[in-house]
C-alpha cells in the first residue's frame, strides 16, 4: 500500500467505514445464519438455561475475544499497516524455528477455513429456500453459486466488489432491525448479557461444555479481520466494528427471545428465518444470500493474499500470481482458485447440509487463533511489554482458546477430521518449502568476488574465449555486497568459461516491511562487474526482469553505462546491448547422508519442489534470453574405509 493510501485509511470517513463493512467483516457477519441453529440442534434438552446461557457464552466471546484480542490488541501488531500472521511473523526481531513452525500451522488451518467458510455460508442461505418451497433442490444451487464465484475470479471483482459495502450495510441494518422487533416481544432476553448465565450454563447444562464449540463459530472471522487489516486501516476497522458488533447482538438476542416465545422448536429449526415475518422471507432470503456470497469472496481474495504473502517469506513453493486488475494489492492465483474451489465442492457434496458442515467448522480456525495469541505473546514480549500484563492475556486468552479447542474436539470425529486433515496437507507443503530451503541453505558456500576481481577483468579481455553475451546476469542469494556463491563462480569460470564485457550480480532482498520499492548500485568493477541490490516489501511482486529494465534506464540517463551493442556491425546501426540471464538451479545429489528429520523434509521439498514454478517464471525473466545450469550441492561425506588400489 502506498504512503498516501495508507494515510487515507488512517482517516475515517463515511466511504471508508463502508468499503470496511463489507471487505473486513463478512465472515463473522454472516455467522447468525448458523451459529444460535448449530447451538440449538447440539442441546439435549431445550429451557431458559440453553437459551440464556448460550446466548451469553455468544455475548462475551465477541467481547473478549473479538473485541479485545483482535480489535484493541492484535490490530496494534501491524506491519506497516499489514496484518494477518504471516505479518505477525515478519515482525519478529528474531525469526526462530519455532516461531516459523507456529506460523506454518496457523497459516495452514486459516487456508482450510477459506474452504469450508463459503461451502456453509452459501449453503446456510439457500437452505432457507425450503421455508418458501421444500422441495427446492438446495445443492443444485449451492454448487451453482459456488462455482460461478470461482470462475469470476479469473477476470477481478473490482465492478463487483464496489456494491460489497453498500449490500453489507443492508444486511447489517436487517440483522439489527430483526432482531429488535423480537426483543420488543421479550424484554427478558437482555437479562442474557450477564455472565453469570455464561458461568452457569458451562458448569450446569448437560454437555454445556461441548456446545462451546456451536458457540466458537460467532467468532471464526475475527482471524480474517487482522488478515484485512491492510485493506481498510485500523481506525475504520475499530469504529464499524462498534456498528457491526451491536448488528450481531441484536441479531443474537431476537432470535433468543423468538426461542423463549415458542418454547417447543420444530426439528431442523432454524431461527434466523424464524424470526423474519413471512411476506419478508424471500427478500431476506436474496439478502442473506448476496452477504455469504461476499463472505466467501472475502475469504477467497485473502486466501490469495495469504499465499502470495507466504511466497515472499519463502513459507510456501514459488507460483503463478497474476494481477486481473489495475486495483493495486488486487492478485489472481490460478492454483490456489482452483484448489479451493475442489475442496469447495467436495465438502458441499460429502456433507450435503449446514449442519453437518458445522462440525468441520472452527476446528481449524481454532488452531489458527492460538498460533496468532502465541506469536502474539512473543512479539509484546520483544516489544517490552510489563511481564504482568502479558501474564494475564496468557491466562485469559489460554483459557479461553484452549476451552474451544477441547470443545471442538468433540467434533472431529463428525466431521472436524476434516478440517485438521486439510490443514495438514498445506502443513506439509510448507513444511517441506520452508525447511527444505532451509537444509539447502545450509550448504550454500559463498567466496569473497575481492579475490577474483582479476579473473573477471582477465576473462573480460581474453579475446580466446567466445563472448558468451555482452551482458551476462546471475540471480544471487549473498546478502553481503563483498560475498557471492561459489557456484556462480564455478559457473563463470570452471564448468564453461563465460566471456562477457559487463557481469552483473542481482540480489533480491525481501524486506520485513510490506511495500519496500528501492534499489541500489554497486560498481565492484566499474563498468564489468555491477551489482544490484532490489529491496523488496513482501506484499511487492518480484518482477524483476521488469525493474532490471528500470535500473538500466536510470543507469544509462546518469551515463553509468552505456547499452549499444558491442558487436561493430551492430553498434554502428545502433542496435541496443544483449543480455543474457544464467539461472543456477541446486539439485542435492544422492551422495549425501542427512537425519531422518531432514530426509522426510528433503523427501517433503522435493515434492512441493513439482508444485513451484522456476526462477525464471517467478522473476518474470525473459524466457528468450535464459541458460539454465544444474549445479550440485555438495555435502562432505567422509568414506568410513579406505578403497584399496589392485595392481
Amino acid at each position: 500500500m502506498s504512503g498516501n493510501n495508507h494515510q487515507a485509511f488512517n482517516k475515517i470517513t463515511f466511504a471508508g467505514l463502508l468499503v470496511t463493512i463489507g471487505i473486513v467483516f463478512g465472515d463473522i457477519g454472516t455467522s447468525p445464519l448458523y451459529v444460535v441453529k448449530a447451538i440449538i440442534s447440539g442441546a439435549e434438552q431445550f429451557d431458559k438455561l440453553l437459551v440464556y446461557g448460550a446466548l451469553s457464552c455468544v455475548f462475551w466471546t465477541l467481547t473478549l475475544q473479538t473485541t479485545l484480542k483482535y480489535v484493541i490488541i492484535t490490530l496494534r501488531a501491524d506491519n506497516h499497516g499489514e496484518g494477518g500472521i504471516f505479518a505477525l511473523y515478519a515482525l519478529m526481531k528474531k525469526k526462530s524455528t519455532w516461531a516459523a513452525a507456529l506460523t506454518i500451522v496457523g497459516g495452514s488451518a486459516l487456508l482450510a477455513d477459506g474452504v469450508i467458510t463459503p461451502a456453509i455460508t452459501v449453503t446456510s442461505s439457500i437452505e432457507g429456500l425450503r421455508l418458501i418451497n421444500p422441495d427446492i433442490p438446495v445443492l443444485p444451487v449451492v454448487l451453482s453459486i459456488i462455482t460461478l464465484l470461482f470462475f469470476v475470479q479469473q477476470f477481478g471483482t473490482n465492478l463487483l466488489g464496489k456494491s460489497f459495502g453498500p449490500i453489507m450495510l443492508v444486511w447489517f441494518v436487517m440483522l439489527a432491525t430483526l432482531g429488535f422487533i423480537q426483543i420488543t416481544t421479550f424484554p427478558e432476553i437482555l437479562n442474557a448479557l450477564n455472565p453469570v448465565y455464561a458461568f452457569d450454563f458451562l458448569t450446569q447444562y448437560p454437555k454445556g461444555f461441548i456446545l462451546l464449540g456451536a458457540v466458537f463459530l460467532c467468532t471464526t472471522g475475527a482471524e480474517a479481520l487482522y488478515s484485512d487489516l491492510g485493506h481498510c486501516g485500523i481506525k475504520n476497522i475499530r469504529v464499524s466494528w462498534i456498528f457491526v458488533k451491536i448488528s450481531l447482538i441484536l441479531n443474537y438476542l431476537g432470535q433468543g427471545a423468538w426461542l423463549m416465545n415458542h418454547p417447543t422448536p420444530v426439528a431442523e429449526l432454524n431461527p434466523f428465518y424464524a424470526i423474519m415475518p413471512q411476506w419478508f422471507l424471500f427478500p431476506g432470503i436474496l439478502i442473506a444470500t448476496a452477504a455469504a456470497v461476499i463472505a466467501s469472496q472475502a475469504l477467497i481474495t485473502g486466501s490469495y493474499t495469504l499465499i502470495s504473502e507466504a511466497v515472499s517469506l519463502n513459507f510456501w513453493p514459488k507460483i503463478k500470481i497474476l494481477h486481473p486488475t489495475i486495483i493495486k494489492g488486487q492478485v489472481y492465483i490460478p492454483f490456489v482458485n482452483w484448489i479451493l474451489w475442489v475442496f469447495c465442492f467436495f465438502v458441499v457434496l460429502f456433507f450435503q447440509e449446514s449442519a453437518n458442515m458445522e462440525a468441520a467448522y472452527g476446528l481449524s480456525i481454532t488452531i489458527t487463533m492460538i498460533m496468532t495469541s502465541m506469536l502474539l505473546i512473543h512479539y509484546l514480549h520483544q516489544k517490552k511489554i510489563h511481564y504482568l500484563l502479558l501474564g494475564v492475556l496468557i491466562i485469559l486468552f489460554g483459557a479461553i482458546e484452549g476451552s474451544f479447542l477441547i470443545a471442538n474436539m468433540h467434533k472431529f470425529s463428525h466431521g472436524g477430521w476434516f478440517s485438521v486433515a486439510l490443514s495438514f496437507l498445506f502443513m506439509l507443503v510448507m513444511l517441506g518449502w520452508f525447511f527444505g530451503r532451509r537444509i539447502k541453505n545450509r550448504y550454500i558456500s559463498f567466496s569473497n568476488v575481492n579475490k577474483y576481481l582479476h579473473l573477471f577483468e582477465d576473462l573480460s579481455n581474453d579475446k580466446t574465449i567466445p563472448q558468451i553475451a555482452t551482458n551476462l546476469v546471475y540471480i544471487i542469494k549473498a546478502n553481503n555486497i563483498h560475498q557471492i556463491e561459489s557456484k556462480i563462480m564455478y559457473s563463470i569460470f570452471s564448468k564453461q568459461p563465460k566471456r562477457a564485457q559487463t557481469y552483473w550480480l542481482l540480489h533480491v532482498d525481501t524486506t520485513n516491511e510490506p511495500e519496500t520499492f528501492s534499489y541500489e548500485v554497486t560498481q565492484i568493477i566499474e563498468g564489468t562487474l555491477i551489482r544490484i541490490d532490489f529491496h523488496l516489501g513482501f506484499k511487492v511482486e518480484p518482477r524483476i526482469n521488469l525493474y532490471f529494465k528500470e535500473v538500466l534506464k536510470d543507469m544509462m540517463a546518469n551515463g553509468e553505462i552505456k547499452l549499444t551493442s558491442s558487436y561493430e556491425s551492430l553498434k554502428k546501426h545502433h542496435f541496443p546491448a544483449d543480455f543474457l540471464f544464467v539461472n543456477l538451479d541446486r539439485i542435492m545429489t544422492q551422495d549425501y547422508k542427512l537425519s531422518p528429520w531432514e530426509t522426510m523434509i528433503m523427501g517433503l521439498h522435493a515434492f512441493t519442489r513439482k508444485l513451484a514454478i522456476n526462477d525464471v517464471k517467478a522473476f518474470g525473466l525473459d524466457t528468450s534470453c535464459v541458460i539454465e545450469e544444474k549445479v550440485p550441492i555438495s555435502i562432505e561425506r567422509p568414506l568410513n574405509r579406505k578403497i584399496s588400489r589392485i595392481d
